[in-house]
This record gives C-alpha cells, structure tokens and sequence, in this order.
C-alpha cells in the first residue's frame, strides 16, 4: 500500500509540475501575443474579434458558405486605406493597396514569397504536394536556377509552335459542342473548358493523351478538383486533418495527389528512360525540363515531381476558369459581343485554324480578356515576406511580416479604376492610360508566372473559335457569382443553350470601324 501511496503521489505531483509547465507557458505566449500587439497595432485593422484569436473568427465567417472572402478584403480596403492588419493568434499579415509599394515590392527579388504561407503547400496534410516547385520556392537562388531550366520550355518559338495543338483541341472541343447547340441543351461550359485545357496541358507537357471530351473516363478531373478544395481548406485550417470529422475528405485529398504524384513519377521514368535509348521524344515541356536538368546538379527527381503536380494543375485549372468567366460576362454584354464577333469575323473569317499572327491581329478580344481578368481573375492574389522595415503610404511596417497583394480587390476599387464594376474592354486599349501597378493577375516582377503567355495564347484560340461559331445564352437561374476552390470559377458552372451563328449574321457585321 505504501508503495501504491508514493507512486499515486509521484504522479500527482508530477501532473501538477506539468499543469505549472504549461501553464507558463501559455502565459509566456499570451505574453507574446501582447507585443505582437504593441509592435504591429498603429496599422489601421477592423476589431479583432478576441484578444487570442484576432480576426479568425470574421475571417472564417467572410468565407462560409458560398462567401467570397475577397469581398471582405475589399470592404475593409475601402475602410481602412492602403495597408490594414490581421492579427491571428502571433502572426499578422498585411493587405497592401499601395501601387508604389506593390511596384516596389513585386519588382525586386530581395523580397521572397512569404514562407509561411507557400511553406505550408510544400505538403497537404502531411502529404508532399507542390514542394520546392517553382510556384512554392521561397528561396530566391534555388527558385532562379528552376526558372533557368523551365524558360526554353516557355520561349516565344516553342509556344507559336503549339498553335497546331491549341487549334486541335479546340476544334475538337467545337465538335462536341456542335452536337448539343440546338438552343434547348443545357451545355456546362465550364466542365467542357476544364477538359480541354486539361488534355492541352497534358499533351504539350508531358505527352499524355486523356480523350477527355470524347467520354473517356479519367480520374484526374475530380482528382484535380479534390486537390483545389483540400489546398483551400488546409490552408484556413492546417490541423483539420487530426479532427474525426474531417478524415473522410483528408482521405479522398490524399488519394488524389497519390494519383498525381505517381503518374507524374511513372512519366518522369519512362521519359528518362526513352532518352536514355536514344528514342525520338516529343518536344514537350517534359523533355525540355529533363535536357536542361542534366545541365543542373541540384535538380532532382523529386523537384520534377514537385513542377509536374504544378503544372498538372495551374496550367489547366486557371485558363479554363479565364475563359468560363469571360463567356459567362459576355452573355450580359450584348454589344461586346457584337464587336468580338466581328473581329473575328474580319480576322480569322471562316478558317479552321487561328494562327499566332491572327492573335496579334485580335486586339479586341485581347482587351476583353485583360478586362475578364480585371474583375474575375482566377488567382487573386500573392505574398511577400518583408525582411527589414519599410514605410508605406506613411505608415511604419515593422520588418519580418508578410504583405498580401490582391488584384481583385485593386480591380474593384474605384480609386483606381472608373466605374469599377462595369466591364469595359475599353481600359486595355491600347491608347488608354496603362493600371499603374493595380492590375497583376499573373503576377509582377521576376516571380511573375511563367505561364502567362501559355495561357493567354490558348485562351485566344479556344474563345476565339467559339465566338466563330456559336450564339449562348444563359440558362434560368444562372447567377453570376464566384466561388473561391483553391481558385476562382464561375459558381454555377456557366450552363449555357448555344445555337449555330448563321451565315448571315456573320456577314451582317461587316468589317470593324476604325478606331477614334
């Protein structure tokens, strides 16, 4: 019994130096969070909702449901001026409405991307997602030697090259969308976008080929899906996945990227091996990426791996969710419609393919993509770590924070663009006034996407074929709303009835007046 005795009253005496412990410790951090406070509470903020938990519990509410937490960004921009403050629990982040900071801080390379917030994509719950990728490196030499060996893969001769591709896949896409214009179907333009960008990025990176559009069953569009909604939440809440409740969806996010991550690998070794046989290859990205990586010691299989899940992704999720977005605004916008349409009409007439001189050519359907990206841009925002401390807009920003730069929210606001609401594709002419560092929707500076081009080249090809060819039009109970799912899309997924554009009405346009 004694025995027993001593044991109970080890343990007692033990638990209680450990509540102590940790209750020191708690106390230590509360103190902390308190000069947190004190260091960073001269930037102008909304209340925080607790003393612990800051501006978690409205930013929480701000995304709920269908919300677009950007809207949130943009209210309290209006509110507060160019720099406000969120506190959650220790760390604060920044939302900068500044163009000289935004040029300052975007164009030069000794501000890196914010660690903890790409860091935190290196893995998805536990799981290595995008890693040391080329979106994701936050360390600026190791991102640069990346960027060297992926550049050749993204040249002006190598992308004019892929017109035959762009123009292939779309026009197959037309096919499809042909059998179904008969002004009554329900078409769902976005999932048929979201196919054909994906089996454009597949065949000219990795020499895959999905049939997606001709029914094949393939997993990796509700894979790439599931990845988009994990990355989201993960990012709002990173411990979800030692939550119960969570651990179905955890599951179904994992499953995905093992998918991804293991074709990606079965690619990189067949590609490999291919070269290593002497066997003619396509000159996709893929094969570019492992010519240039011999060059590099550090770039390993796994770095590989990383740009192939990005790649997988970004170049296929952003320009399908570009171009829904800028069909779903043109059935609103019955007269820019009119005005594309004769363009392409006088462009690229009746042809079946659109070549790279015909995109320069096609002036005003470049400006009603710029002006989609204005307001809808599929990835709003990016952020940069602030080593050192710096004045902005006359207000102290201590160093060692990250800065947060959305270009929806700067779209939207009226001090730097008239009307703000209103699509104009006449912002972008090319006699107006340029955004002064308030529009970036890929981006600016050397961390600027690499892509860009890419994207804007097949978004041309694909939007300006459909245009060629079809009248649509909303189905009832469309809305025009954004959903927030790691991007932004169309909410409703742009359901559409299309019907054949006649000979008539095509001829009826005649050629484009001249400009003012």
């Amino acid at each position: 019994m004694d025995l027993w005795q001593g044991l109970l009253i080890c343990l007692y005496r033990l638990t209680v130096y450990l509540f102590i412990v940790l209750l020191c410790l708690f106390l230590a951090y509360l103190c902390y969070v308190h000069y947190i406070h004190l260091k960073f509470d001269h930037i102008p903020s909304p209340a925080r909702d607790s003393f612990l938990f800051g501006h978690g519990a409205t930013l929480q509410n701000s995304m709920a449901g269908d919300k677009l937490g950007h809207d949130k960004f943009l209210e309290w921009s209006e509110l507060y001026g160019p720099v406000i403050r969120l506190n959650v629990f220790h760390r604060v982040h920044l939302i900068v409405t500044d163009p000289e900071a935004i040029k300052e801080i975007l164009m030069s390379p000794k501000y890196p991307k914010d660690p903890y917030t790409y860091d935190l994509l290196f893995n998805l719950f536990g799981k290595r997602f995008l890693g040391l990728g080329l979106l994701t490196d936050t360390d600026h030499q190791h991102w640069y030697m990346q960027r060297r060996v992926m550049d050749p893969s993204f040249s002006h001769s190598y992308l004019v090259g892929l017109m035959d591709v762009f123009n292939n896949k779309a026009e197959h896409l037309m096919e499809k969308l042909t059998e179904v214009s008969d002004g009554v179907t329900p078409v769902g333009l976005h999932s048929k976008l979201s196919c054909v960008t994906l089996e454009v990025i597949t065949t000219v990176a990795f020499g895959m080929q999905l049939n997606l559009l001709d029914g094949t069953e393939s997993p990796f569009p509700h894979a790439i899906s599931m990845i988009l909604k994990g990355m989201l939440r993960y990012t709002q809440n990173p411990y979800m996945q030692y939550m119960p409740q969570h651990w179905k969806f955890v599951k179904e996010v994992w499953d995905s990227l093992e998918l991804l991550r293991n074709t990606g690998k079965q690619c990189i070794e067949e590609r490999k091996k291919a070269v290593a046989n002497g066997e003619d290859v396509p000159r996709d990205i893929l094969t570019y990426i492992l010519k240039s990586a011999e060059q590099e010691g550090e770039y390993d299989n796994g770095l590989m791996l990383d740009n192939f899940i990005t790649f997988f992704i970004a170049g296929q999720e952003t320009t399908a969710n570009l171009i829904a977005f800028a069909i779903m605004e043109l059935t609103r916008q019955p007269e820019i419609t009119a005005k594309l349409q004769a363009e392409v009409d006088e462009v690229v007439g009746m042809k079946r393919d659109v070549t790279a001189e015909d995109i320069g050519r096609l002036q005003y359907l470049n400006q009603v993509l710029k002006e989609t990206l204005r307001l809808y841009p599929p990835a709003p925002g990016t952020s940069r770590w602030l080593p050192e401390d710096m004045v902005i807009e006359g207000i102290r920003i201590p160093g060692r924070v990250a800065v947060i730069f959305n270009t929806y929210v700067m779209g939207r606001m009226a001090k730097f663009f008239d009307d703000p609401l209103t699509f104009d594709p006449e912002r972008f002419n090319p006699n107006a006034l340029k955004p002064y560092y308030c529009y970036f929707p890929f981006s600016l500076g050397p961390r600027s996407c690499i892509g860009q081009v890419f994207a804007q080249m097949e978004a041309k090809v694909i939007l300006c074929k459909f245009l060629q060819r079809f009248e649509f039009q909303l189905v009832p109970g469309q809305t025009y709303n954004i959903l927030d799912s790691g991007t932004l899309r169309p909410q409703d997924g742009v359901v559409c009835t299309l019907t054949p554009r006649s000979e008539s009405s095509k001829s009826q346009h005649g050629p484009l007046p001249a400009e003012d």
